[in-house]
């Protein structure tokens, strides 16, 4: 707001009435916002504080403006109460009193000393060799209003980072204690796992911020965008945030190692059982190739290798850490050893499935000769010479050791050939259902 030109027109009675209510309400609003900034909690916490960085820069300067905010609020009420006493001198003013009520309240009449007033040179634009200053009111209004707002803004900023931050690191602590406590009962430690580096890293930085919020507490504000109004803005938690999301995933894997300490016994017994039906079923495919070796000749038997020792060492090695309570290292050897051991019984069986693959195929063809003489037999067929001579043929290579399963396979396919070509030339017989039956057996 410009300043009134002192030589303007003098102003009549009703209008020096109008200038000093509002000035009064002026000075009324000025003193209220005044003694709240006196009493506001994060003034004085900042007054008590070992402050550092840009808080303590910021505080050296605000403490000044305060001050001086006092001394022009002292100057501005000497000047009202000199100005009401003026006008109370008479119920209506003189010409004199008029002109030196306008020359008081429109003019530069309210003098400020030069110490103060060279505190506030930056802003004011005021001489610092001066002895004092003078201002009008108004001016003087401004001046406190500027003063008031970047006094405000400081400590209001400060407090909101105390309030949030060291309260919620303090919170933070304390559970990273617990979890640090549970951590090393289960031989999650600094230098044997990572979150036990973790936890001494997140510890090391919970304890540096917090030094560093309670001392320099403006380097974690963040101001809002196009904001001005005193204090806008909010507390800086990205270190806080950080710290807190690394100890959850602490907490996470701490959870994971308690469930491996609780789990631990049911699963080594869990991953015995299927390692030794491994090896039954390997032991069983090593005597299914001895049977097929002496009983089937003229074709590939898989050998079969023996069991791996190094899962049975891994197993012990588990069994260890469970007695010694590293749960830590127990966790990782159980998953990798379950997924090996469910390979490991896959492989033993595929390689009983390969080693008694020739039986199958002998047992199939006995099965496939066996039904073809049933059906000859039901349409009264089974003295047929030819089929007869067939059939013995076939029996005897089957049941015979070692078995030719090529040779068996040709003698079987000739005895359906043979049998298919008597059932298609023989009269209808109709069996005991009453059917005529002229379908293969393995239809």
């Amino acid at each position: 707001m410009a300043d009134t030109d002192p030589t303007g027109p003098v102003m009549d009675r009703d209008e020096v009435d109008r200038a000093l209510a509002r000035l009064g309400a002026e000075h009324e609003a000025i003193e209220t916002s005044l003694l709240a900034l006196q009493d506001h909690a994060g003034r004085r916490l900042l007054e008590g504080a070992r402050l550092t960085g840009i808080t303590e820069e910021r505080w050296t300067a605000t403490e000044a403006s305060i001050t001086l905010l006092w001394t022009y609020f002292d100057a501005y009420t000497d000047a009202l109460r000199t100005a009401r006493n003026i006008r109370s001198r008479r119920r209506w003013s003189s010409r004199e009193d008029l002109v030196e009520l306008t020359e008081l309240l429109r003019g530069d009449a309210v003098t400020v000393a030069g110490g103060a007033a060279a505190a506030d040179a930056p802003t004011l634009h005021a001489s610092p060799g001066k002895l004092s200053e003078r201002y009008s009111l108004v001016t003087l209004v401004d001046r406190m209003n500027e003063l008031y707002a970047t006094s405000l803004d400081m400590v209001v900023a400060a407090d909101a980072v105390w309030s949030a931050l060291p309260a919620r690191i303090d919170l933070l602590a304390a559970e990273l204690q617990r979890t640090s406590r549970l951590a090393h009962s289960v031989g999650v430690r600094p230098g044997e796992h990572p979150a036990g580096d973790d936890l001494e890293r997140i510890t090391r930085t919970l304890a540096k911020l917090r030094e560093q919020v309670v001392s320099d507490p403006l380097a974690y504000w963040k101001r809002a965008e196009g904001s001005s109004a005193p204090g806008g803005g909010r507390p800086d938690t990205t270190v806080y945030d950080r710290e807190a999301r690394a100890l959850e995933d602490v907490r996470r894997e701490i959870d994971a190692v308690l469930t491996v300490r609780q789990d631990a016994e049911k699963r080594i017994v869990r991953l015995r059982d299927v390692l030794s039906r491994a090896d039954r079923t390997l032991a069983e495919a090593r005597t299914a190739r001895g049977e097929v070796l002496a009983k089937i000749a003229a074709t590939e038997v898989p050998v079969v290798s023996g069991p791996p020792t190094v899962l049975q060492e891994q197993l012990s090695t588990a069994a260890e850490y469970r007695r010694h309570a590293q749960w830590h290292r127990l966790s990782p050897l159980l998953e990798s050893l379950e997924q090996k051991a469910e390979d490991e019984l896959l492989r033993a069986r595929e390689s009983l499935t390969a080693v008694t693959a020739p039986l199958a195929v002998r047992a199939e063809l006995r099965g496939r000769l066996d039904a073809y003489k049933a059906k000859v037999a039901r349409h009264g067929l089974a003295e047929d010479p030819v089929l007869v001579e067939r059939y013995e043929k076939a029996r005897r290579m089957l049941w015979s050791a070692p078995c030719d399963l090529r040779a068996a396979d040709r003698a079987v396919l000739r005895y359906q050939q043979a049998a298919t070509e008597v059932l298609g030339t023989a009269p209808r017989v109709p069996d005991q259902g009453g059917s005529d039956d002229r379908r293969g057996p393995g239809a």
